[in-house]
């Protein structure tokens, strides 16, 4: 039975400090990167969501003890391929893209066949994008269905470094590829697409051999196999995606303003507070620091009675991908006709958001030009939605899911969200959050 929630009151004016979960894309790579390394490891602010709860099973299911304690999760990692490989063996990635494809970087070397399987929104993607590169090592993989999972992978035990061209700016392809290059002899080289650089930044940090050469368009990586990688405590920061939502409900509320600690502001995932202030918000960067290569900042945001149309530059596209279905409702209230261009990626993730994007702005009575890559929205600055939405069989799509909730809340209506569970596999506090902001909003 789908869980429903239903918003009739716009959010009140406030004022507040929040802090969201952990980054999802660094939690992931953390307990990835902790099972490699000798020892123990501990990760604190840890996401805890389905995503990230399925990693943790995976490494779990291959001999890696975890231990998941009140303030911290901790790692006892056997070294550059320390699992044990157990006939059999099924790992579940969820709803998970990120742990579905950077897992197989990890198994390249399995001696046995391993199944990987996932929810019925991750076995709609495409994995030749990974699996294809990682062929090149010499690895196997066989399918049910052509380049969906469920799939099984065969390792080899002779590993060499590959070149690659990773053209579409996905950091899952380009991240399992460099972790698939610790299992490999010699140099792996990546020419990349500009994409968010978690994974780079946190090899660095474990001084793994890396070297990255940036042009404006593409990443040149190089690696090589490390001897070992020690164990390490990491404090994951606050996600900006997670946050863009709350920056979306402040700057579209009335009067109000809000303090967001501690959030992950990575330059390769700044596009959504660029674009944003493009089109007229109001959000300032406060007490930024450096941590572990990541950069970190408390971000303020005020309510903007004028907001403006925007031509997105699609340089800023793989910058704020996670985040283009809520800037959408930014454009809806902006005076004139916002232009998104070269969004087919975001038709590749948990559901295809480009289309589901322009279907909620419709049932607001927003005019769009959809094509397969692109949407054109014609805003209105008197927005003011007065009768019933319904927002069902979107794949159980968390973004789209908190996209609703974020229109529900600042445009007006009576809107019934199903699946409101949904938001489990990547922001199980993001109502909490918003109750604590205005208790009698929900």
């Amino acid at each position: 039975m789908s869980k429903i929630l239903i918003i009739k009151n716009k959010v009140k004016k406030f004022s507040k400090q929040i802090q969201v979960s952990g980054d999802k894309s660094l939690s992931i790579r953390w307990v990835l990167l902790a099972s490699q390394a000798i020892g123990r490891s501990k990760g604190y602010n840890l996401l805890m969501s389905e995503d990230v709860l399925a990693a943790i099973n995976s490494i779990k299911k291959l001999g890696i003890k975890v231990k998941i304690q009140k303030n911290y999760c901790e790692i006892i990692g056997n070294g550059i391929n320390g699992f044990k490989y157990k006939k059999n063996l099924t790992i579940d990635a969820k709803n998970s893209g990120t742990l579905g494809r950077l897992i197989l970087g990890l198994l390249i070397k399995s001696p046995k066949k391993i199944k990987i399987i996932g929810d019925k929104s991750l076995s709609k993607r495409d994995f030749s994008r990974v699996t294809i590169p990682l062929r090149k090592f010499g690895v196997k993989f066989f399918y049910k269905t052509k380049n969906k999972l469920p799939l099984t992978i065969l390792g080899t035990q002779s590993a060499e470094g590959i070149k690659y061209l990773e053209n579409k700016g996905s950091a899952q392809c380009k991240s399992s590829i460099m972790l698939a290059a610790l299992n490999a002899s010699g140099t792996t080289s990546i020419k990349a697409k500009k994409s968010r650089n978690h994974s780079e930044l946190l090899f660095k940090y474990l001084k793994i051999p890396i070297k990255v050469r940036k042009t404006r368009k593409f990443d040149f990586i190089d690696i090589k196999k490390p001897k070992k990688i020690n164990a390490f405590n990491y404090q994951i920061p606050g996600d900006i995606s997670s946050s863009a939502f709350f920056m979306v409900l402040t700057t579209l509320a009335n009067d109000s303003k809000l303090l967001i600690k501690n959030v992950n502001i990575n330059p390769s995932r700044m596009g959504v507070i660029i674009i944003l202030k493009k089109m007229g918000a109001q959000i300032t960067l406060k007490n930024q620091k450096n941590y572990r290569g990541e950069k970190i900042s408390d971000i303020l945001i005020k309510s903007s009675k004028k907001l403006k149309a925007i031509n997105c530059p699609v340089e800023l596209n793989s910058s704020a991908i996670d985040e283009f279905l809520v800037i959408f409702l930014i454009a809806a209230k902006a005076k004139g006709v916002s232009c998104f261009k070269d969004l087919s990626e975001l038709n590749q993730k948990e559901s295809p958001r480009l289309i589901w994007g322009s279907k909620i702005l419709n049932m607001m009575s927003i005019k769009t030009d959809l094509t397969k890559d692109s949407i054109k929205i014609y805003g209105q600055p008197n927005l003011e939605i007065k009768r019933p939405i319904t927002i069902k069989g979107y794949l159980k799509d968390h973004r789209v899911f908190m996209m609703s909730t974020i229109a529900a809340l600042t445009l007006g209506g009576k809107w019934k969200i199903h699946d409101k569970d949904s938001i489990n596999t990547s922001f199980p506090s993001f109502l909490k959050i918003i109750k604590d902001i205005d208790h009698s909003s929900l």
